[in-house]
């Protein structure tokens, strides 16, 4: 028997600048040349959704890097969340009853759990209006001012450096919607 499991892939950095730009049907088609299936994007910035035969997500993101790389020319950190960890993510965010606009609750998800202890001195500090909340494998940041005007949002990425990538909730509920009616 062989099961297949659903994968969420956010790639970092593409279609923001003119040096990274990708075509959502060029990665679709990359993807899937990598052997996945069931491959849909999501917007025009490198969500991608896919169907993988094992449940490695830290193996199709490193695969997905190198494809990047070397079949378009485009170096760009790719995280993978496997369907289960963004059932969690959604499940478990805590700032919820607080958020109350979606594109102003960010979920910055880690490379690896273990850079969870980077984030732990913030939990400390007083963040007035904004809050925080660390789960297994993300950060919840809660920036009622704005993403741009946020000192606690720029904390959380310079505690993480090249270790995390970010999505609003909206965008991530979206991509666990189409996790969840693709399986």
């Amino acid at each position: 028997m062989i099961v297949a499991y659903r994968h969420a892939a956010l790639i970092r950095g593409i279609n923001v600048g003119r040096a990274k730009r990708v075509a959502m049907a060029d990665l679709r088609a990359l993807v899937t040349e990598l052997g996945y299936s069931d491959v849909r994007t999501l917007l025009n910035s490198g969500n991608v959704v896919f169907t993988a035969p094992h449940a490695e997500p830290g193996d199709a993101a490193a695969r997905i890097e190198q494809a990047l790389a070397v079949t378009l020319g485009v170096n760009a950190r790719v995280t993978v969340l496997s369907g289960a960890e963004l059932a969690t993510v959604v499940a478990e965010n805590p700032l919820l009853s607080r958020a109350t606009d979606p594109s102003r609750l960010i979920v910055a998800v880690l490379n690896s759990a273990t850079d969870r202890t980077k984030l732990e001195p913030l939990l400390r500090r007083d963040w007035a209006e904004e809050a925080f909340a660390i789960g297994k494998r993300v950060a919840y940041v809660w920036c009622p001012d704005g993403v741009l005007a946020s000192p606690l949002n720029e904390a959380v990425a310079r505690a993480l450096g090249d270790g995390v990538t970010s999505r609003n909730w909206s965008t991530i509920e979206k991509l666990h919607r189409l996790v969840e009616t693709s399986s």
